[in-house]
């Protein structure tokens, strides 16, 4: 298209007259705009000033990379708008975030994967102030983009046989901490002689999207680990609104770069909020990462539990890890295995933790932790990432365990009396033929009480899904039929030893290997 500044070179042609020029310049200035599709607003204000009450908001973000909190922020400041039920990963944190609707009562409803690190949150919800129904994070994902994508539902394998799926999930507790309301139970059906679990699509009223470039026809585009839920959510809702870091031209963005087309986007505004990480971690040489598992006993223990993790890479494997121990193994894996780490968040290609002082708030991993890209690295959404799950593309995933009953059933996302969520686990262990699931922990609890049991006390992350449980003392093999084998021995440890420390009946293998 033709420039400004063409024109009214063309007017200057035919008149010298200064004010005819400039007169010129600005109708065609004045018309070009009236006809441009332009979706830039000037505020956040601007952009919410019609916001209703009782509307369910999608907000992207993963902890607190990839948050809109300049849109956010302004909610806070527009106590008319209340009775929200906000839809995201997690609940924010304490000061910042969806914390932010939370402390200011405007948020009547959460649906989300994960509120561990949100006290106030969790106090609310214990006393009845608010709504909580949680969802397996790939089981949000896809919620989020059934939504946008006109399908009302959807059959998973994520959380068959747990709470989630018979329906004893607490909605809503009455203000002495009973429980008032409960979730319901979902239709379960079978394919392939496998079992899946109902979920209905969200529909979201507002979305807020956090973008690193956005133009003025609505085109974004993501930096990183900061894609996250933003992408499934700004084609989901009816009116969405972003916040971008940076606002350009159309045609700044390559077309194949484009993440979020025009056509899903309403409105558009500058980002203005200040970008935060929540958990600083940086690189450590290998002295510094057994250093980092704890002193003395307990410290031993741990190392001894991670360097048995680290055998369990294959070269050319694709693994999943959870927080805690398993993150620290592949600092104890062989230099000639060469493994793609994948996050849930939406990286494959996971790096090491970054030097001090070269952090990235958009590089984050599931823990919320700072961390680096490999070369060949590639970064997408959480819808994407939890379908790479659920298929069965991931090899391993090691992960942390309260407790594993003798057939493979796993618990690991809640204590009594504390409320953290599901996160991505339920999905991680929905394939145990495609994925191999390791458990690493402790042989027993801080009481000396065993982990490993006939049958798990816990509420289920999944059913016959743990295929090895690596602790201190040992190592076990499951068979989801027969139960437990014994393979492998720590040094000092004997059979009775572990006996005394298993709820659970086990057999021993003939050839009885030492642990390390």
């Amino acid at each position: 298209m033709p420039s400004i500044a063409l024109y009214a070179r063309t007017a200057a042609h035919f008149s010298k007259n200064t004010s005819t020029t400039l007169l010129l310049a600005r109708t065609f200035s004045s018309t070009h705009r009236r006809s441009e599709i332009n979706k830039i607003l000037p505020s956040a204000a601007e952009a919410i000033k019609d916001m209703k009450s009782n509307s369910t908001l999608l907000c992207g973000g993963f902890g607190l990379c990839g948050v809109p909190d300049t849109l956010i922020n302004q909610v806070e400041k527009t106590p008319s708008i209340t009775g929200l039920t906000a839809v995201s990963n997690n609940a924010g944190v304490v000061g910042s975030g969806l914390g932010l609707l939370l402390a200011s009562k405007q948020v009547s409803k959460m649906i989300a994967s994960y509120v561990g690190e949100n006290k106030v949150f969790e106090s609310m919800y214990l006393k009845g102030e608010i709504e909580l129904e949680l969802t397996p994070q790939g089981t949000l994902a896809e919620r989020c983009r059934a939504g946008g994508a006109g399908i009302p539902a959807f059959y998973t394998p994520a959380a068959f046989g747990t709470v989630v799926q018979t329906g004893e999930l607490p909605l809503r507790h009455n203000k002495d901490g009973s429980v008032a309301q409960y979730s319901q139970p979902r239709d379960v059906k079978v394919f392939d002689g496998k079992s899946y679990v109902m979920e209905e699509a969200i529909k979201g009223d507002y979305a807020f999207i956090k973008a690193w470039k956005a133009d003025r026809l609505g085109n974004c585009m993501f930096r990183f680990a900061a894609a996250n839920f933003n992408g499934a959510m700004a084609r989901n809702a009816k009116m969405t609104i972003v916040e971008a870091e940076h606002l350009v031209e159309p045609g700044d963005i390559d077309p194949a770069a484009v993440h979020v087309p025009g056509i899903y986007v309403d409105r558009v505004i500058q980002s203005t909020a200040e970008k935060k990480i929540e958990k600083i971690v940086n690189a450590k040489d290998p002295k510094e990462a057994v250093n980092a598992l704890g002193s003395g006993d307990a410290g031993n223990k741990r190392e001894r539990i991670v360097r048995r993790a680290a055998k369990e890479f294959k070269n050319g494997m694709y693994a999943n890890l959870g927080i805690g121990m398993p993150m620290l193994a592949p600092s104890f894996v062989d230099p000639s295995v060469e493994v793609q780490l994948q996050s849930e968040n939406g990286i494959l290609g996971l790096g090491p933790y970054p030097k001090k002082g070269e952090e990235d708030p958009d590089l984050i991993n599931a823990g919320k932790e700072t961390v680096t890209l490999l070369p060949g690295a590639a970064c997408f959404g959480s819808d994407e990432s939890f379908g790479m799950i659920r298929a069965g593309r991931i090899n391993l995933t090691i992960l942390g365990a309260m407790q594993v009953s003798a057939k493979g059933d796993l618990a690991n996302w809640m204590l009594p009396g504390k409320i953290k969520g599901f996160g991505g686990a339920m999905d991680l262990v929905s394939n145990p033929q495609a994925t191999k699931v390791v458990v690493t922990m402790e042989h027993t609890d801080k009481k000396g009480r065993p982990k490993i049991l006939k049958q798990c006390e816990f509420p289920l992350t999944g059913k016959a899904c743990v295929s090895r449980i690596i602790t201190d003392l040992c190592v076990f093999d499951v068979d989801f039929t027969d139960g437990l084998t014994l393979i492998e021995l720590a040094d000092g440890v004997t059979v009775d030893e572990i006996k005394a420390k298993t709820d659970a009946p086990f057999t021993v293998a003939d050839n009885i290997q030492p642990m390390l």
